[in-house]
Protein backbone atom coordinates (compact mmCIF):
# COMPACT_ATOMS: atom_id res chain seq x y z
CA UNK A 1 0.00 0.00 0.00
CA UNK A 2 2.79 2.41 0.97
CA UNK A 3 4.60 1.55 -2.25
CA UNK A 4 1.47 2.35 -4.30
CA UNK A 5 0.99 5.71 -2.56
CA UNK A 6 4.66 6.59 -3.06
CA UNK A 7 4.41 5.70 -6.75
CA UNK A 8 1.29 7.86 -7.20
CA UNK A 9 3.00 10.80 -5.49
CA UNK A 10 6.08 10.35 -7.65
CA UNK A 11 4.03 10.27 -10.85
CA UNK A 12 2.04 13.33 -9.75
CA UNK A 13 5.19 15.30 -8.94
CA UNK A 14 6.76 14.26 -12.22
CA UNK A 15 3.71 15.44 -14.17
CA UNK A 16 3.66 18.77 -12.31
CA UNK A 17 7.36 19.27 -12.97
CA UNK A 18 6.86 18.55 -16.68
CA UNK A 19 3.93 20.98 -16.84
CA UNK A 20 5.90 23.71 -15.07
CA UNK A 21 8.89 23.14 -17.33
CA UNK A 22 6.67 23.30 -20.40
CA UNK A 23 5.10 26.56 -19.20
CA UNK A 24 8.51 28.06 -18.43
CA UNK A 25 9.74 27.14 -21.91
CA UNK A 26 6.60 28.65 -23.45
CA UNK A 27 7.09 31.97 -21.65
CA UNK A 28 10.80 32.08 -22.42
CA UNK A 29 9.93 31.59 -26.10
CA UNK A 30 7.43 34.47 -25.86
CA UNK A 31 10.07 36.71 -24.27
CA UNK A 32 12.64 35.81 -26.90
CA UNK A 33 10.14 36.48 -29.70
CA UNK A 34 9.25 39.88 -28.21
CA UNK A 35 12.91 40.86 -27.90
CA UNK A 36 13.56 39.74 -31.47
CA UNK A 37 10.64 41.84 -32.71
CA UNK A 38 12.17 44.93 -31.13
CA UNK A 39 15.41 44.32 -33.01
CA UNK A 40 13.60 43.88 -36.34
CA UNK A 41 13.39 47.23 -38.23
CA UNK A 42 10.02 46.66 -39.90
CA UNK A 43 8.36 45.66 -36.60
CA UNK A 44 10.17 47.63 -33.91
CA UNK A 45 8.76 50.76 -32.23
CA UNK A 46 12.34 51.80 -31.49
CA UNK A 47 14.47 54.18 -33.49
CA UNK A 48 17.29 52.69 -35.57
CA UNK A 49 19.79 53.89 -33.01
CA UNK A 50 17.83 52.30 -30.17
CA UNK A 51 17.45 49.03 -32.07
CA UNK A 52 21.22 48.68 -32.32
CA UNK A 53 21.64 49.23 -28.58
CA UNK A 54 18.59 47.24 -27.46
CA UNK A 55 19.54 44.50 -24.99
CA UNK A 56 16.13 43.11 -24.08
CA UNK A 57 13.09 43.78 -21.93
CA UNK A 58 12.90 43.65 -18.17
CA UNK A 59 10.46 40.87 -17.27
CA UNK A 60 8.98 39.75 -13.99
CA UNK A 61 10.04 36.25 -12.94
CA UNK A 62 7.80 33.65 -14.56
CA UNK A 63 4.96 33.01 -12.14
CA UNK A 64 2.50 30.11 -12.54
CA UNK A 65 0.04 31.94 -10.26
CA UNK A 66 -0.65 34.45 -13.02
CA UNK A 67 -1.57 31.81 -15.56
CA UNK A 68 -5.28 31.34 -14.95
CA UNK A 69 -8.04 29.23 -16.43
CA UNK A 70 -11.00 31.52 -17.01
CA UNK A 71 -14.68 31.01 -17.70
CA UNK A 72 -15.39 32.54 -21.11
CA UNK A 73 -18.80 33.97 -22.00
CA UNK A 74 -19.49 35.18 -25.52
CA UNK A 75 -21.27 38.52 -25.78
CA UNK A 76 -24.12 38.08 -28.25
CA UNK A 77 -24.92 40.78 -30.81
CA UNK A 78 -22.30 43.26 -29.56
CA UNK A 79 -22.46 46.83 -30.77
CA UNK A 80 -19.36 48.19 -32.56
CA UNK A 81 -17.71 51.11 -30.81
CA UNK A 82 -14.76 53.42 -31.35
CA UNK A 83 -12.00 52.61 -28.89
CA UNK A 84 -10.10 55.57 -27.50
CA UNK A 85 -6.40 55.73 -28.23
CA UNK A 86 -3.50 57.97 -27.30
CA UNK A 87 -4.09 59.94 -30.52
CA UNK A 88 -7.15 61.06 -32.48
CA UNK A 89 -7.36 57.63 -34.12
CA UNK A 90 -10.47 55.69 -33.04
CA UNK A 91 -10.38 52.13 -34.40
CA UNK A 92 -13.56 50.06 -34.44
CA UNK A 93 -13.82 47.25 -31.91
CA UNK A 94 -16.55 45.21 -30.35
CA UNK A 95 -16.88 43.49 -27.00
CA UNK A 96 -16.36 39.88 -27.98
CA UNK A 97 -16.67 38.22 -24.58
CA UNK A 98 -16.10 38.31 -20.84
CA UNK A 99 -13.77 36.18 -18.75
CA UNK A 100 -14.11 35.38 -15.06
CA UNK A 101 -11.22 33.94 -13.04
CA UNK A 102 -9.59 33.98 -9.64
CA UNK A 103 -6.38 35.66 -8.52
CA UNK A 104 -5.31 35.82 -4.87
CA UNK A 105 -8.56 34.14 -3.85
CA UNK A 106 -10.74 36.85 -5.39
CA UNK A 107 -12.95 36.57 -8.45
CA UNK A 108 -12.03 38.96 -11.26
CA UNK A 109 -13.72 39.85 -14.53
CA UNK A 110 -12.31 41.32 -17.73
CA UNK A 111 -13.74 42.13 -21.14
CA UNK A 112 -12.10 40.81 -24.30
CA UNK A 113 -12.35 42.79 -27.54
CA UNK A 114 -12.13 42.08 -31.25
CA UNK A 115 -10.78 44.47 -33.86
CA UNK A 116 -13.03 44.89 -36.90
CA UNK A 117 -10.02 45.63 -39.11
CA UNK A 118 -7.89 42.69 -38.03
CA UNK A 119 -10.66 40.13 -38.30
CA UNK A 120 -10.83 40.86 -42.03
CA UNK A 121 -7.37 39.33 -42.47
CA UNK A 122 -6.62 35.62 -42.66
CA UNK A 123 -3.81 35.81 -40.10
CA UNK A 124 -5.82 37.62 -37.43
CA UNK A 125 -9.41 36.54 -38.11
CA UNK A 126 -9.54 34.73 -34.74
CA UNK A 127 -7.44 37.29 -32.86
CA UNK A 128 -8.76 38.75 -29.60
CA UNK A 129 -7.44 41.74 -27.69
CA UNK A 130 -7.18 42.03 -23.90
CA UNK A 131 -6.01 45.46 -22.69
CA UNK A 132 -5.90 45.94 -18.92
CA UNK A 133 -4.60 48.08 -16.10
CA UNK A 134 -3.60 47.00 -12.59
CA UNK A 135 -2.01 48.22 -9.39
CA UNK A 136 1.55 48.04 -10.74
CA UNK A 137 0.96 50.70 -13.42
CA UNK A 138 3.01 53.84 -13.07
CA UNK A 139 5.43 52.18 -10.69
CA UNK A 140 6.67 48.76 -11.75
CA UNK A 141 4.92 48.71 -15.12
CA UNK A 142 3.94 51.18 -17.84
CA UNK A 143 1.42 53.73 -16.61
CA UNK A 144 -0.92 53.28 -19.56
CA UNK A 145 -1.54 49.59 -18.91
CA UNK A 146 -0.56 46.47 -20.82
CA UNK A 147 -1.96 44.10 -23.45
CA UNK A 148 -2.39 40.35 -23.91
CA UNK A 149 -3.03 38.66 -27.27
CA UNK A 150 -5.56 35.82 -27.37
CA UNK A 151 -7.32 33.59 -29.88
CA UNK A 152 -11.02 32.70 -30.04
CA UNK A 153 -11.48 29.71 -27.72
CA UNK A 154 -13.15 26.50 -28.86
CA UNK A 155 -15.10 26.14 -25.60
CA UNK A 156 -16.27 28.18 -22.63
CA UNK A 157 -12.79 27.98 -21.10
CA UNK A 158 -9.80 30.13 -21.98
CA UNK A 159 -6.29 30.48 -20.57
CA UNK A 160 -5.23 33.99 -19.56
CA UNK A 161 -1.47 34.09 -19.05
CA UNK A 162 -0.35 37.40 -17.58
CA UNK A 163 3.25 36.26 -18.03
CA UNK A 164 2.61 37.23 -21.67
CA UNK A 165 1.50 40.78 -20.84
CA UNK A 166 3.38 43.32 -22.95
CA UNK A 167 3.60 47.10 -23.29
CA UNK A 168 1.87 49.17 -25.98
CA UNK A 169 4.27 50.85 -28.39
CA UNK A 170 3.53 54.17 -26.67
CA UNK A 171 5.77 53.01 -23.84
CA UNK A 172 8.73 53.29 -26.21
CA UNK A 173 8.02 56.35 -28.34
CA UNK A 174 5.80 59.45 -28.43
CA UNK A 175 4.24 58.98 -31.86
CA UNK A 176 2.47 55.58 -31.77
CA UNK A 177 -1.31 55.40 -31.52
CA UNK A 178 -2.22 52.94 -28.77
CA UNK A 179 -5.65 51.75 -27.54
CA UNK A 180 -6.37 52.90 -23.99
CA UNK A 181 -7.61 50.08 -21.74
CA UNK A 182 -11.29 50.73 -20.87
CA UNK A 183 -12.07 51.38 -17.19
CA UNK A 184 -13.99 48.10 -16.98
CA UNK A 185 -10.65 46.32 -17.39
CA UNK A 186 -8.94 47.85 -14.36
CA UNK A 187 -7.83 45.15 -11.91
CA UNK A 188 -7.56 46.16 -8.25
CA UNK A 189 -4.60 43.86 -7.71
CA UNK A 190 -0.90 43.85 -8.59
CA UNK A 191 -0.25 41.73 -11.66
CA UNK A 192 3.43 41.04 -11.10
CA UNK A 193 3.97 39.16 -14.34
CA UNK A 194 4.95 39.97 -17.91
CA UNK A 195 6.88 43.01 -19.10
CA UNK A 196 7.93 45.67 -16.63
CA UNK A 197 8.19 49.42 -17.17
CA UNK A 198 10.62 50.78 -19.74
CA UNK A 199 13.89 51.80 -18.15
CA UNK A 200 16.31 53.15 -20.71
CA UNK A 201 19.41 52.16 -18.79
CA UNK A 202 18.28 48.51 -18.62
CA UNK A 203 16.98 48.26 -22.20
CA UNK A 204 19.90 49.79 -24.04
CA UNK A 205 23.65 49.50 -23.99
CA UNK A 206 25.22 52.80 -23.11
Amino acid sequence: MKTTIALVLLLTNTMLFAQNKSHTEEIKAFQEELNTEFKTPEKSPLSKREQKKFTGHDFYPINETFRVEAKFTRILDPLPFQMKTTTNRTPTYEKYGEVVFEIEGQQRKLTIYQSHRLRQTEEFKDYLFLPFTDQTNGEETYGGGRYIDLRIPESDQITIDFNKAYNPYCAYNNYSSCPIPPKENDLDVKIEAGVKAVKKQSLFQL
